[in-house]
């Protein structure tokens, strides 16, 4: 499955569904960058159930901003809406791999009642 294009336009919408959702924030003139592409692309056709989302940090400065991205490429993974991983920096493909495997291996309710302690909320009944 190849990547797709997020902008503000569809950024919540994309990372609010349901399932996994990684996200590549990127730029055409970045070194590093160029060099993850084929290994993101890579991946991707080989989780056809997750979606592999690319941010172009030029085009999309306002939302690059807002989410404070200072180093390209950074990756970030939600599941179900709920932010998991945020880093800088390109991975290999298998820690890429490895790091899927644990997203898809969380206890998504244990995750939830642990957002919701942080953000100082009741537990749900």
């Amino acid at each position: 499955m190849a990547a797709v294009e997020i902008t503000k336009d569809n950024f919540k919408e994309t990372v609010s569904k349901e399932g996994i959702v990684i996200l590549d924030w990127w730029a055409s003139w970045c070194g590093p960058c160029r060099a993850f592409a084929p290994i993101f692309e890579q991946t991707s056709n080989n989780h056809p159930d997750i979606v592999f989302g690319k941010i172009d940090t030029d085009a999309q400065q306002e939302l690059s901003g807002a989410f404070e991205i200072r180093s390209i490429p950074t990756l970030m993974v939600f599941r179900d809406g709920i932010l998991l991983f945020e880093q800088p920096g390109a991975l290999p493909a298998a820690a890429l791999e490895d790091l899927l495997k644990q997203v898809k291996a969380l206890d998504m309710e244990q995750v939830r009642k642990e957002v919701a302690a942080k953000r100082g909320e009741p537990p749900q009944a």
